[in-house]
């Protein structure tokens, strides 16, 4: 199968004769149009990456665009399926909350279950209409009603306003329209999939007021069967609405207001076995092996084969999560002086979930779940130059407000002792036999908050010093200030007086409370030289420095070796991002071919990453650190070729390097853990979660069939092997893998569609992430690919 996905890259390659590269995404042409006359060449793609429209090829950054129409051939419904068209986006999710995403290997840690952290802000921003989404479980839930989405490559914290050191995802929607419009579509497909979307436009009031309004509703059934309770597990089930008002009482001046809701409610998320790992503990304390833990329990896994997609889990497990809210952005076109923008947002996350947090049919965790509340309020205020002259500029304030509180809620049960602890605690004559309830029952409630305000200004100029040299530098200064709290407390089981048990016990859950302070001022930007050689081909090269402000642990605070809580590790440094890129964008023969590459090194200091404590038998929770030194080496390319006014190809690549460059003590690898193990040197060792190679090719093609049109898309995305744990564990490394997507349809002069698509053509089986199980027994767990889906979709535009 590799073979004839390389063989395409290979063919579509010498079509666009040029190296295959990252999607640049542009719309399939139309297939009505295209009956007739069609327009020569590709349209130009409209940016706003620079808080002003401009176009794609024009703007010396690194940015990849996919429109709505590809959005919408593709089938790519939310953030997870956007990272197979944007080979430098990578996605991981265990579930809705615990959900990352980073661009060049850089942003959040590698997620899991175990490491969800609440005082960890991502490096990635996520905006979703001018409207900064603080937190990324946000970024899981459904597209609806989408114009395109901008994925920004590299440090972009001079004009996108928190905390954006390794880049941006851009989301824009539809706006309302004066002109009546609407369109429908109902999808129907395997494991009982369905999925309906909708929306309208139109005026209100003559041209003065519009609306449009856009729903979506998606399920699916779970395609990971629980041999022990027959339900089918990991499961969709997501609803969408959006309202929105746009005033327009004049020419200069418009108001678009908007206000959205998203749930998402389903049996889900868990993992399955993937494989066991050896480490240096001693036999007893192992999952495998005739005296292993699951031989003490006589315990087998109902499938050691993770694509059987099999779980016995016998704790509760499901997701409830919402998130929405209102916004009002304002543009004033003051004529020379430019246009004042005003952007206004309140938002809401709410969030509770159950999980097995021992991923087995062993009754050793009964309850895991930390019900959270998030509020964000923000304010913009820019003044952005209008037209082209030889002095351009955007200057502007930001305020955030953000308030998260949450109740972690752990219980063990009649199985942890045994699986946690031993038999015996303690060693030689203080040694003492455990009792199998020591923590049946046993657990911790509490509840944590975090408040945190910011306050920015910034300022970006770009001056032409000749006709075709333009010279830009951009400043931020951002302060912010964070207070967080955690407090827990242990309760159940049985009364314990001995002191080896106690201690034991505690080792397993300790009751903590601690509180955590952290303000920070910053100055940051970016510079660029940028020479348009000529009117269709740019070069330019920059400097960035990103900043993302100090952490701060809400999760709980790591052991010393007296079992108490390290309270320096209660706030974390800042993250300070260098990046130094150049670049080179081609809009050749009519822009039938466009061709955009990009080279950076990049720097980060003090990364901040969630890490599970290694140094404890018991390792049962992530917590918030800073990694020295990071870098990470890299090209991109991205190329998209009209071969026909019906035919087009693109094509993706990305390579980055990435290392630990100064890791002196970070999380031991499975196979170096011991009893006592405390920390490894890391130094050297590779980036986790970042794939070396990352390859998009797509394309489609429109064929004339008397009234009709014949619409053909596929997109293939193929990515080399990364590890999944920052431990960097042998056992921790993700295969490469190879997804293809098609779809075919066939479309009216109306605009009614009927089209069958396939996911994962191939029905290919890969690990979307992995968990080394809490407490170190080299059971490692894996989220295995979604298997194939085929259906059909029926749309209609009016």
């Amino acid at each position: 199968m590799r073979v004839s996905i390389m063989a395409a890259t290979i063919s579509a390659a010498a079509l666009c004769s040029a190296t295959p590269t990252i999607a640049s995404a542009k719309d399939a042409p139309p297939a009505v149009p295209a009956l007739g006359n069609s327009a020569e060449g590709t349209a130009d793609i409209t940016v706003t990456a620079r808080r002003r429209s401009e176009d794609l090829e024009k703007v010396p950054l690194a940015i990849s665009v996919v429109g709505g129409t590809l959005l919408e051939r593709s089938y790519t419904v939310n953030t997870n399926q956007l990272s197979l068209l944007v080979p430098a986006l990578n996605y991981s999710s265990a579930n809705p909350r615990n959900t990352a995403f980073t661009i060049r290997g850089l942003g959040s840690s590698v997620v899991a279950v175990s490491q969800a952290n609440d005082g960890l802000e991502p490096g990635v921003g996520f905006y979703v209409d001018q409207v900064y989404h603080a937190r990324p479980a946000t970024a899981a839930f459904d597209f609806s009603d989408i114009a395109q989405i901008e994925v920004l490559r590299g440090p972009q914290g001079t004009l996108f306003g928190k905390n954006t050191t390794a880049g941006a995802i851009s989301i824009t929607s539809k706006a309302p329209t004066f002109s009546p419009e609407a369109s429908e579509a109902l999808s129907v497909g395997s494991y009982n999939f369905v999925q309906a979307k909708a929306s309208a436009s139109g005026p209100l009031i003559g041209d003065t007021l519009a609306f449009r309004i856009a729903g979506l509703t998606t399920r699916r059934d779970g395609v990971i069967n629980n041999v022990r309770t027959g339900a089918k597990q990991n499961g969709i089930g997501n609803q969408a609405v959006r309202g929105q008002l746009l005033f327009k009482p004049t020419s200069d001046f418009q108001l678009r207001l908007t206000a959205d809701f998203t749930n998402f409610e389903s049996e889900c998320c868990t993992q399955v076995y993937l494989r066991v790992g050896q480490s240096l503990r001693a036999a007893t304390r192992q999952y495998a092996g005739p005296t292993g833990l699951a031989a003490q329990f006589g315990y087998a896994p109902p499938s050691t084969n993770p694509y059987d997609r099999k779980t016995d889990i016998d704790a509760p497990l499901g997701v409830n999560t919402n998130e929405g809210g209102v916004s009002a952005i304002a543009d004033w076109n003051l004529g020379r002086i430019g246009t004042l923008t005003s952007v206004s947002a309140w938002r809401f996350w709410n969030w509770d979930a159950a999980n097995d947090r021992d991923y087995t049919g062993i009754p050793v965790q009964i309850t895991q779940h930390i019900p959270s509340r998030q509020d964000q309020f923000s304010q913009e205020l820019r003044l952005a130059s209008n037209g082209e002259h030889r002095l351009g500029y955007v200057a502007g304030l930001y305020f955030f407000d953000q308030k998260i509180t949450g109740e972690p809620i752990s219980i063990y049960g009649p199985a942890a002792a045994r699986y946690l602890i031993g038999t015996t605690t303690g060693t030689g004559a203080a040694a003492v036999a455990v009792p199998a309830n020591l923590l049946d029952g046993y657990g911790t409630d509490g509840n944590t908050r975090l408040k945190e305000d910011s306050y920015a200004a910034f300022a970006e100029l770009n001056y032409k010093l000749l006709p075709r040299l333009t010279l830009t530098g951009g400043l931020r200064y951002t302060y912010e200030v964070k207070d967080g709290s955690y407090s827990a407390y242990t309760f159940g089981g049985p009364t314990v007086t001995n002191a080896a048990l106690l201690a034991a016990q505690l080792g397993v859950l300790r009751g903590q409370s601690y509180s955590g302070h952290d303000t920070e001022s910053n100055l940051s930007g970016r510079a660029n030289l940028a020479w348009q050689a000529t009117d269709q081909v740019l070069a330019y090269a920059s400097y960035a420095r990103g900043f993302k402000s100090g952490g701060i642990n809400l999760s709980g605070l790591p052991l010393d070796i007296a079992n108490q809580p390290v309270l320096t590790t209660a706030v974390i440094r800042p993250e300070l991002n260098t990046t130094y890129e150049a670049g080179l964008k081609a809009a050749l023969f009519d822009r039938r071919l466009t061709f955009n590459l990009a080279g950076f090194t990049t720097a980060v200091r003090d990364f901040q990453a969630t890490i599970v404590d290694s140094a404890q038998t018991v390792a049962l929770r992530g917590y918030l650190s800073n990694i020295p030194k990071v870098t990470v080496k890299g090209v991109e390319a991205d190329v998209t070729a009209t071969l026909t006014p019906r035919f087009q190809l693109r094509g993706n690549l990305a390579y980055a390097h990435g290392e630990y460059s100064r890791y002196p003590a970070g999380p031991c690898p499975l196979e170096l853990q011991t009893a006592a193990t405390a920390a490894c040197n890391l130094t050297g060792r590779p980036l986790a979660g970042l794939p070396k190679w990352s390859e998009t090719i797509g394309g489609d093609y429109t064929l004339p069939v008397g009234t009709l049109a014949v619409i053909l898309h596929a997109d293939s995305s193929w990515r080399t092997s990364y590890y999944g744990d920052p431990s960097l564990s042998r056992y921790t490394l993700i295969d490469g893998y190879t997804v293809t997507n098609a779809s075919l349809g066939v479309r009216t002069r109306s605009g009614l569609e009927v089209a069958v698509f396939v996911r994962n053509v191939f029905n290919a089986d890969y690990i979307q992430n992995l968990t080394i199980q809490a407490g170190n027994s080299g059971l490692i767990l894996g989220t295995p690919s979604d298997p194939r889906v085929i259906g059909v979709t029926l749309r209609a535009h009016q």
